[in-house]
């Protein structure tokens, strides 16, 4: 997977702070058909959480650069604003990409489901099946050369094995064209401080992977 002297250039400008480039007719084509999708995940009913959410939090970020992460469900904050990872753990993930020299800006974030779980419990099986398609859509769109999955059910939909994140963290998968950086979840690390050099290696790891194609 190796990259054209415009990507690197690209991926440089757009995750670390530079200038942004003037997008390609290619990068209008893939906002629109973001647009299309989330305007049709917006009317979702396919499972209960329909009934209990503020609002659907479909993804955001820049959908050009091909660095996708991918989270686990929305909390209150993000049920509320319809945004993902706007609460604790969403600016501890921002302070750790920061160290990492990832730009919030230069990334595209979800959640494996895009609905809130009342109480903030697990996703369950039948929420993830229904709600996998639309991952399945917006990955097919992006065309992310890497894919970080944060925590056990980001890394159970994009793996399709139940593995054990501690163990298997920092282990690159493939998901299609796409390699799946496996990681902790940024909820973890607020539980588990000693735990945020590994989300920062991990995402390091990632980083490098974008950039060789490779680990």
């Amino acid at each position: 997977m190796s990259l054209s002297a415009y990507d690197v250039i690209f991926y440089l400008k757009e995750l670390t702070g530079e200038k942004i480039l003037i997008l390609e007719r290619t990068g209008l084509k893939v906002t629109e058909a973001l647009e299309r999708l989330e305007r049709f995940v917006s009317k979702c009913k396919k499972c209960p959480l329909s009934k209990t959410r503020t609002n659907v939090v479909f993804g955001s970020g820049n959908p050009l650069t091909g660095f996708l992460i991918v989270g686990e469900a929305p909390g209150q904050e993000e049920d509320k604003r319809g945004l993902p990872f706007v609460g604790r753990a969403g600016k501890k993930l921002d302070e750790i990409m920061r160290r990492a020299g990832i730009r919030r800006e230069g990334v595209y974030i979800t959640n494996t489901i895009k609905c809130r779980p009342p109480m903030n419990r697990d996703p369950e099986e039948n929420e993830l099946k229904s709600c996998f398609p639309y991952l399945e859509k917006q990955i097919e769109i992006l065309k992310p050369r890497v894919i970080v999955a944060l925590g056990r059910y980001a890394s159970y939909v994009l793996t399709g094995k139940k593995i054990s994140v501690k163990r298997e963290r920092g282990i690159v998968y493939e998901y299609g064209n796409s390699k799946v950086v496996i990681t902790i979840h940024p909820s973890r690390v607020l539980k588990n401080p000693e735990e945020e050099e590994n989300l920062y290696n991990d995402l390091v790891l990632a980083k490098k992977v974008y950039l060789s194609g490779h680990p």
